[in-house]
């Protein structure tokens, strides 16, 4: 077994299950791929896809084989990448969720930058769910998300506090810091983050706690079409206080409380248990845990 019979595997795999391409992409013959597969079952004695007529469906224990064979492949990329170019300088490929790619992560990386001027950072900005699986996949070094880990396989180590807030048509009828009842507040017409999201997945862990659940009217990725939606009277929002700040201090939306909930939640930093952290990487980890208490220039207000 060899890196090679590993990289063909990872190939077929990424190419549905499907030889052919696998052997198109690879500049290789088809029978050329089937005969590494089969190397690769004899070889541990088990079988890595059903083969149901023409077409393969990759096993339980294929499943297995996937997550370690991406991780083995990727500690040689990296490996490789590494001893070839030691002299040259790094690349970091951090992701973020959308509250701290909007609000905090501009900060953390001018602040990288300063300390480790030669490290290019290239940045993903999207839902926790997208980069929990570009972490698994080997497609990020780490990502800040504003929710929990849903894999054993993924480090979580919580770094900040945050909370959400619940904001209302200034317009409307509930006054500046009111506090309602859940069930008044269950009669609402909710404007939420889409299914996904670390601030969805913080408010629906919180209602649920509570014992019901709530059908939104109205879904979105984008913060600033909530925050808008609210302003011109279609409901309700519960989003990240920091990124509501600039609407609540010109009057165009209220905050209000809501008896027995609260939406606090932790930020927390994400990678692979097999990741392998650079200096550069463990560096930058550290500034962001360190960042807030340093005196964050973050400004807030920004929706």
């Amino acid at each position: 077994m060899t890196i090679r019979h590993l990289k063909l595997f990872l190939s077929v795999c990424e190419n549905g299950c499907n030889t052919t391409k696998a052997a198109e992409e690879l500049h290789m013959t088809q029978p050329a791929v089937s005969l590494s597969i089969k190397e690769l079952e004899q070889y541990y004695g088990v079988a890595l896809f059903d083969r149901i007529g023409r077409r393969l469906k990759i096993t339980e224990a294929g499943q297995r084989f996937l997550e370690y064979a991406a991780h083995i492949v990727s500690l040689f990329d990296d490996m490789e990448q590494g001893m070839r170019n030691w002299d040259s300088f790094g690349v970091l490929r951090v992701g973020a969720s959308i509250t701290i790619g909007s609000q905090f992560l501009p900060g953390y990386v001018k602040a990288f930058h300063q300390r480790c001027p030669g490290t290019e950072v290239r940045v993903l900005i999207g839902p926790s769910e997208q980069l929990e699986q570009k972490l698994m996949n080997n497609e990020l070094d780490f990502a800040l998300i504003e929710g929990i880990s849903h894999s054993p396989s993924l480090i979580s180590q919580a770094y900040m506090e945050d909370s959400l807030i619940v904001i209302c048509p200034a317009s409307g009828s509930f006054r500046p810091g009111q506090k309602i009842s859940i069930e008044e507040f269950r009669r609402q017409k909710f404007l939420l983050r889409e299914h996904g999201s670390g601030t969805r997945e913080t408010f629906e862990r919180v209602i649920e706690e509570a014992g019901f659940s709530v059908s939104p009217i109205w879904e979105a990725m984008s913060t600033t079409a909530l925050v808008n939606a609210v302003i011109h009277g279609l409901g309700i929002a519960v989003l990240p206080c920091r990124m509501v700040t600039g609407a609540l201090k010109q009057g165009l939306v209220n905050a209000i409380q809501v008896e027995g909930l609260n939406f606090r939640r932790k930020f927390h930093i994400l990678y692979h248990k097999e990741k392998f952290l650079t200096s550069s990487a463990r560096t930058f980890l550290e500034l962001c845990r360190d960042y807030e208490g340093g005196g964050s220039s973050v400004r807030s207000g920004l929706y």
